[in-house]
């Protein structure tokens, strides 16, 4: 089956297809849903909604729906299949079929493996990594029936390099790239394709607050600025990648010339190794 969007003009390429982005209300996620929007897309948006931030979603409405395309918002918490399961009815029920798959709902904590607890491990694991497999195991027959899909997980630089302190980060991410080649094989011949994108530090309330982690943690006496300062000095580009640049990328890999790229992993880096 052809994409929908083939004959379309460049700057509107996704309109006909639906997009759910998980974490889409802040960070990565908002900037994806942003991007898929003014390219076309119906965009479906899950988030876990707690009641002091409904002001919040009703701007990341807002936010979206200028865009001129459908939006879907709605509480949805990737550790709890009954939540996916009514958020993809939810989903299906307003913007139809979903073609495009974004997993960017993410947690870290900053905890060494000696004193880590069984239930800060099963958190970080439940969103990071089984939360994608339970999204991607609803979505994946339509798009492997219809003949068309985009799956990206978005990962990260400590899929591949460790953290003395990220143990349970470090395994999800690892687990994600493991899981996103296994989505690609099975969804090579039908036109499915699944890619990682791993990021170093993004600037995002998640970098910042993980940032506080370990300035709490450390005995050095450093604050979070300063904190921020040194990653920043040791990128090669002296800077922090911005939630944009990745939501670029993922705007490419939704691309019909993109197919080829399915079962990478696409490092944005700026050329860091962490």
């Amino acid at each position: 089956m052809t994409a929908h969007h083939s004959n379309l003009p460049e700057e509107r390429f996704l309109t006909g297809l639906t997009a759910l982005v998980t974490g889409g209300c802040s960070g990565i996620g908002l900037a994806t849903a942003h991007k898929l929007a003014s390219f076309g897309a119906a965009i479906a948006v899950g988030s876990r909604i707690e009641s002091r931030d409904k002001n919040q979603i009703s701007d990341v409405r807002s936010q979206l729906l200028k865009y001129g395309q459908d939006v879907c918002l709605g509480h949805l918490d990737v550790r709890d299949s009954d939540s996916i399961d009514s958020f993809i009815a939810q989903t299906r029920a307003e913007l139809g079929t979903i073609d495009i798959l974004i997993n960017c709902a993410g947690i870290t904590a900053e905890q060494g493996v000696v004193g880590h607890s069984e239930t800060l491990w099963h958190d970080v694991l439940e969103t990071n990594l089984s939360g994608p497999f339970r999204l991607i195991r609803s979505v994946l027959p339509d798009m492997i029936e219809h003949g068309w899909g985009r799956i990206v997980n978005i990962g990260s630089t400590a899929a591949t390099v460790g953290w003395k302190d990220n143990p349970a980060y470090c395994a999800s991410k690892a687990g994600l790239l493991g899981l996103t080649r296994c989505v690609a094989l099975e969804g090579a011949p039908h036109g499915v394709s699944c890619v990682m994108i791993s990021p170093t530090w993004v600037d995002t309330k998640l970098m910042r607050d993980d940032v506080e982690q370990i300035a709490k943690r450390e005995e050095r006496g450093r604050s979070t600025t300063q904190i921020i300062d040194e990653i920043i000095v040791q990128n090669p580009q002296n800077r922090l990648i911005q939630p944009d640049e990745i939501a670029s990328t993922v705007i490419f890999l939704c691309r019909e010339d993109a197919l080829g790229l399915s079962m990478n992993n696409i490092q944005i880096t700026g050329g860091a190794l962490w």
